[in-house]
């Protein structure tokens, strides 16, 4: 297949790119950036294309990858710009302080409540926090599992019950 064959069925399926680059990005001017990179990358890549293949497809692939990694690389980034004149970077994860005192009372809270359960329903579901699974703490305790399974749920609930009252 000719180069000029090649771009000719490039610009002609083109058109049906447009909708999903707006679909990907939500944003007019992000959609046409991301079908000229689509378009660029597909011209420059012309000798990975296998004639007969669906070009459309094809192209469709280069998008979506285009999209994705270009999402996976502002999500490492996380970084700001500041719209001073010196355009400085910022770093996104340093604006707060966090504060422990609130948290640490929160936990307190939490364990007093884990504490005043009943032994019935402590036992299992301290267990289930600790990571055991609902089939283990069954063999631990010796019971039957829908019985586990309802002892961590009404765990729960009492649970829920206490804290939201704080």
């Amino acid at each position: 297949m000719s180069t000029q064959e090649f771009n000719m069925m490039l610009v002609q399926n083109s058109e049906y790119l447009r909708p999903f680059a707006i679909t990907l990005t939500k944003d007019q001017e992000s959609a046409k950036d991301l079908l000229q990179e689509t378009m660029f990358r597909a011209i420059s890549n012309k000798d990975k294309y296998n004639v007969g293949t669906n070009i459309k497809a094809w192209m469709y692939t280069i998008m979506r990858n285009i999209f994705i990694n270009n999402y996976r690389r502002r999500a490492k980034q996380n970084t700001i710009f500041d719209n001073t004149p010196n355009e400085f970077l910022l770093d996104h994860n340093q604006s707060a302080v966090p504060n422990d005192a609130e948290t640490k009372m929160r936990i307190k809270d939490i364990e007093r409540a884990v504490y005043n359960l009943p032994e019935l329903f402590k036992k299992p579901f301290v267990l289930y926090f600790e990571g055991y699974k609902y089939h283990e703490i069954a063999v631990m305790l010796n019971e039957p599992l829908g019985t586990i399974k309802s002892r961590i749920h009404f765990a729960r609930r009492l649970l829920k019950e206490e804290i939201s009252t704080f």
